[in-house]
């Protein structure tokens, strides 16, 4: 076998050390696209249980909005020229488009707030759920249907009104699909994903992108099969615009409805072959630069040894940076957390969301204390503003202060409704705070007294509700939180204030 000569032999080892290089960045490309493909299914059913969530929050508030509306003693009275001025103020959250219906057990419309001539409105067209609002005595909401009073296609939410352990009305609101739209809008990161929210039957009663030509479709039949075989799941399906996608969905357990997230497959794929042909072009370059420097040192090598070693030397050094160069490709990914617990999580998770909504609208620079209480305790100010109590100052707040406020009045207001003052017809609950100067800082004080509730025991062990309360205070406002008990609940708030923040 004839004798390489050092030129041949130098490109021969430049060669036999970078294609393995190649060759190992374009394998840690495909591992990177599958671990981006693993991060992105996990991502997209994190989005669909989040958006779920913030829906749940909605919806919880709106059927809390509508409880207190039946419990108005001019609605039980069937006197609905005063309990017109009581819905008007409920419908203002949610703008014109909003209406509110009280019908019998037959479908008759006793009251409508888009007209006081109840005589000329058509009976109602969805008997099915007034019938089990009659039946179960809970509150229900439907699936899209053709509006009788709207003329065009709508959601209800219906809730019992109770005379003497009976069901003597059902109440119905009709919200703004807007509503629902405008969840998944704030929620989709870019125009590569597809987000729904189906009712029960599997029809789109919000949907991005085109929701114009697809709400009150049914789901795409990739999807729609698979929706009403589990409650959560994530698979490949094609969009009613036949996009790929990789779908994540959940069902609520509030509404019965359907949250779905997809994000499109080519998203995935077109990064892919980018990185393989940059990959490629690098180390194609790389390979030609550091072939045709291997040849044009081997020729000028005229001494012995020493200059080879050297040129082996320069070699490898130029070798260990192009693999940084070509390690440099690869991206990382990230796992997201865990699925949590619902029910109360989720509650708390919706005044949180609120909390958070009252600091977007001043744009994060943070919020009043009047504003914060006001926002919680709105389901209970619609009719009985007279029982709820509140004194004391203009108080400045950071965001992270009213957060952390919202939740603590949070727990009491829900407290105080279960089992507390606002769970009867005479119990009252009365808010007092002021501005304390002390060292090394003001302090805020926070005092909630109830009165006239149900008889008050102390409680064996402490609930998650009362140990947030008391740790938050503790551990995330620098103060204290204390109760009593003889006479009707009483907790007493004291913060430390941001005056920086």
């Amino acid at each position: 076998m004839p004798k390489l000569t050092l030129p041949v032999r130098l490109a021969l080892l430049v060669a036999g050390t970078m294609l393995p290089l190649i060759i190992f960045a374009v394998g840690i490309v495909f591992h990177n696209y599958q671990r981006d493909r693993q991060a992105a299914t996990q991502r997209v059913l994190e989005t669909a249980r989040s958006i779920r969530l913030l829906l749940d929050a909605e919806m919880q508030r709106m059927t809390g909005g509508l409880q207190v509306l039946a419990l108005t003693n001019s609605l039980r009275n069937s006197d609905f020229d005063n309990f017109r001025r009581v819905a008007v103020g409920f419908i203002d959250q949610y703008g014109k488009d909003g209406v509110v219906l009280v019908a019998d057990r037959a479908g008759r419309q006793v009251f409508s707030s888009l007209t006081p001539d109840t005589a000329s409105l058509p009976p109602r067209n969805n008997l099915e759920i007034l019938e089990k609002v009659f039946t179960t005595r809970q509150p229900q909401y439907s699936n899209l249907f053709f509006g009788a009073v709207k003329q065009r296609l709508i959601i209800t939410v219906e809730v019992p009104v109770m005379r003497d352990g009976e069901v003597l009305y059902d109440i119905s609101f009709s919200p703004p699909i807007e509503v629902f739209q405008a969840i998944i809008e704030k929620q989709r990161l870019n125009q590569d994903w597809t987000i729904s929210i189906f009712d029960s039957d599997g029809v789109n009663l919000a949907r991005v992108p085109n929701p114009q030509a697809t709400i009150g479709q049914r789901a795409s039949p990739s999807l729609f099969a698979e929706m009403f075989r589990q409650s959560e799941a994530t698979l490949p399906t094609v969009s009613l615009e036949g996009v790929a996608l990789i779908t994540g969905f959940t069902r609520s357990r509030v509404t019965g409805w359907t949250v779905a997230a997809g994000i499109a497959e080519n998203s995935l794929v077109a990064p892919l072959w980018r990185s393989l042909a940059i990959t490629s072009v690098i180390g194609g370059v790389l390979l030609l630069v550091g072939l045709g420097f291997a040849v044009r040192m081997a020729t000028t090598i005229a001494r012995g040894e020493m200059l080879h070693d050297l040129l082996i030397e320069e070699l490898n050094h130029r070798v260990k940076n192009t693999l940084a160069i070509l390690q440099s490709i690869a991206t990382q990914t990230f796992r997201s957390a865990s699925r949590t617990e619902r029910d109360k999580f989720e509650g708390r998770l919706g005044a949180l969301a609120e909390a958070h909504n009252l600091l977007s609208t001043d744009k994060w620079q943070g919020s009043d204390f009047q504003d914060v209480v006001s926002r919680v305790l709105r389901p209970y100010l619609l009719n009985t503003s007279e029982r709820v109590k509140m004194f004391g100052p203009r108080v400045p707040l950071s965001p992270r202060l009213a957060l952390v406020l919202s939740m603590i009045l949070h727990e009491m207001a829900t407290n105080a409704a279960k089992y507390g003052a606002l769970s009867n017809d005479t119990g009252t609950v009365t808010l007092d705070w002021e501005i304390v100067n002390e060292s090394p800082g003001p302090k805020l004080r926070m005092i909630w007294t109830e009165t006239g509730g149900p008889p008050v025991t102390a409680p064996v062990q402490r609930g998650f509700g009362s140990r947030l309360i008391e740790r938050s205070a503790r551990d995330q406002l620098g103060g204290e939180a204390m109760d009593f008990l003889p006479h009707g609940v009483v907790y007493s708030v004291t913060s430390a204030l941001e005056i920086d923040g």
